[in-house]
């Protein structure tokens, strides 16, 4: 689970970096189109920036995933993080699910599926987590 959550991650970060050579695109598609153009006003690099601000997150969180599956080299803080990573996707996801349902918005589509993924993710790890490094009880 936390191997699959991994490579989503660095899936989502890739993409992030090749959604900039089409940024209008990527940013309307994604439903921010117009917080990118506000953001543009300030100075015309920073969509850019936090684009590429964010995708370096979620490469972190990504081999944070595969270390903790042992598919990468050992990280600092790998269990907590792990945890810390599953309370960010599963809030984010959940949270925004309420919120869409409190404001009954038109065009849910795009933030229910986005809100579905970061549950599922955060799941990945959660569950990866738990599983990773469960307590065992030894009978005595």
């Amino acid at each position: 689970m936390l191997r699959l959550a991994g490579y989503i991650n660095i899936l989502i970060a890739i993409g992030h970096i090749a959604g900039l050579f089409w940024a209008d695109i990527m940013f309307e598609v994604t439903g921010i189109g117009n917080e990118m153009k506000e953001l543009a006003l300030t100075h015309y690099s920073l969509p850019y920036l936090m684009t590429v601000f964010v995708s370096i997150f979620f490469l972190i969180f990504g081999l944070y995933a595969l270390s903790a599956d042992n598919k990468f080299r050992k990280l600092p803080f790998v269990k907590p993080v792990i945890f810390i990573i599953a309370g960010i996707y599963l809030f984010r996801g959940i949270g925004e699910l309420i919120f869409d349902i409190e404001q009954q918005q038109g065009s849910m589509f795009l933030e229910t599926l986005y809100s579905l993924i970061a549950v599922f993710i955060g799941f990945l790890y959660l569950i990866g987590g738990l599983r990773k490094w469960k307590t065992t009880t030894h009978k005595q």
